[in-house]
């Protein structure tokens, strides 16, 4: 199978970039404004986060909703795309605490 084929190089493509997870982790807790997020992530600069929202959402796994309100509000939520992930994010966090100061 090469790179091109295997899903879960095509996954990694998508959910492997720095921050992806723990931005689909928190969004998994719901809709989240851009200042929500930064603030939970601690680290992570607005660029990057920015990046990383658009590049989720050209992939279908966010939604960006713009209010015509003043200043403006925008919101950030999963698709039903990305809601399929949360059996990832489960299975991380199963093995997290399963494995959490294990040592090998």
């Amino acid at each position: 199978m090469d790179e091109k084929t295997c899903p879960v190089t095509t996954t990694l493509g998508i959910i492997g970039g720095r921050w992806t997870l723990l931005i689909l982790r928190d969004l998994f807790s719901g809709t989240r404004r851009f200042g929500e997020l930064r603030k939970s992530l601690s680290g992570i600069s607005p660029r990057t986060l920015s990046a990383r929202l658009k590049f989720l959402e050209q992939e279908g796994i966010v939604e960006r909703k713009v209010y015509a309100e003043v200043p403006p509000r925008v919101e950030y939520s999963l698709t039903a795309r990305g809601r399929t992930l949360g059996r990832i994010i489960e299975g991380l966090k199963d093995w997290g605490r399963e494995h959490s100061g294990a040592k090998e």
